[in-house]
């Protein structure tokens, strides 16, 4: 399916944002069929190694890159031509950098009243941490997440991957498109903004409400759910696996699959309530039973009687699954250096949409489409020429 048929092809995207959690929100626009112009600053020596590799490739798909020095008027000059024509622009500098380049959204609102100007910050736009740098395991320990991630006396655990800056950028993405819902029906624009720090609050979850509504903290639980029994990680003769048989009937169905009779008789475990009072018994009798199956069969024997249950996967492992497989989540970028390469997909799906095989295209080098893009603003070739000269753009 072509580009210019996919929901989000009518809008095209100023894209100012660096490292994660930014580009994490452009791309799932980008996906969608955005029209997507990364506006970079140049730099010297240009490392294509970096941009080469799976992380920027993965993030910067589908999208095209202008080197532009905003920090320069005529640089700024060329970005407002450029907003005149744009949906949505989006950024996450610190707090206090956009408007000291003048292209905070009151800059930009003068040139276009209907842009939608999306932002991500550490902290928020205002308030005491406001001007803070942040990076995503800072945030981890001052959501409170750390705390709550890893085994019971062993000290706080960052989670495995960089989830508050991943957060944020779905969560503005999510804003971002529901912004551009409201521009349908009322012509307006506005500033959508999140934060690591909201982000994160926000994917605590019941951890988080469980605090507001009766001020209980949450602690590390390690591999055990903090609340329902038996639910975790059990032993099998040849590995690990995660097993949730917590409900009443799953409790049930397990002991009846298992030949059980002991623990479907025993009144301390007779209720999810009793199961959760008594834990680490639970544990102990369900791992002895675990371990006289291999993965494969405990898996595949509590699957059959409706309990969740599945192996502990290297992401080898994972993406070698028959499911995983099925899903098909991969798609291909033609790079012209390296090739066919192998990108994640989008994980949303749609009835009125394919996937397609491929990425239009792969993350762009420095400045690849500068002149492409000024040609497009009907920038005269004397004009871009200057403009490469004096080195706004490259």
């Amino acid at each position: 399916m072509g580009k210019k048929s996919l929901p989000l092809s009518p809008y095209t995207v100023l894209d100012l944002t660096i490292a994660r959690a930014g580009p994490t929100a452009v791309r799932l626009l980008a996906d969608w069929g955005a029209t997507v112009i990364r506006i970079e600053a140049p730099v010297e020596g240009d490392i294509a190694g970096s941009r080469h590799g799976p992380d920027s490739q993965n993030l910067h798909r589908n999208k095209r890159s202008l080197c532009l020095n905003l920090k320069t008027e005529e640089g700024k000059a060329v970005f407002m031509d450029l907003v005149k024509k744009a949906d949505v622009v989006m950024e996450n500098f610190r707090v206090d950098v956009k408007h000291r380049l003048g292209l905070d959204y009151e800059a930009v609102k003068k040139v276009n009243p209907s842009i939608i100007y999306g932002s991500i910050s550490g902290f928020g736009q205002e308030g005491p941490y406001a001007k803070r740098p942040a990076v995503d395991q800072v945030i981890q320990g001052m959501s409170g997440l750390m705390s709550i991630t890893g085994e019971p006396e062993r000290g706080p655990m960052r989670a495995g991957i960089a989830v508050s800056d991943t957060s944020a950028g779905m969560f503005l993405g999510q804003g971002i498109l529901l912004a551009l819902l409201h521009r349908e029906q009322t012509g307006q624009g506005q500033w959508v903004h999140t934060s690591l720090l909201e982000a994160m609050l926000c994917k605590l979850d019941f951890q988080a409400a469980r605090y507001t509504m009766s001020g209980e903290v949450a602690g590390q639980e390690g591999n055990n759910h903090p609340t329902l029994s038996p639910m975790g990680v059990f032993h099998t003769s040849d590995g690990l696996v995660n097993l949730a048989a917590s409900t009443d009937k799953m409790w049930n169905a397990f002991c009846e699959v298992t030949n059980s009779e002991a623990l479907a008789n025993n009144e301390n475990y007779k209720t999810v309530e009793r199961r959760l009072n008594h834990r680490e018994e639970v544990w102990q009798e369900v791992n002895k039973i675990t371990l006289q199956l291999t993965t494969n069969e405990l898996t595949q024997k509590m699957n059959s009687v409706g309990i969740p249950c599945g192996p502990i996967n290297t992401i080898g492992e994972a993406f070698s699954d028959e499911q995983v497989s099925f899903l098909n989540m991969t798609k291909t970028a033609k790079h012209t250096e390296l090739g066919d390469i192998e990108l994640l997909r989008s994980p949303i799906n749609m009835s009125n949409f394919e996937q397609g095989a491929r990425f239009e295209r792969p993350g762009p080098k420095l400045g690849q489409h500068s002149i492409e893009i000024l040609r497009e603003l009907n920038y005269s070739e004397e004009k871009i020429a200057e403009l490469k000269a004096y080195g706004t753009i490259k």
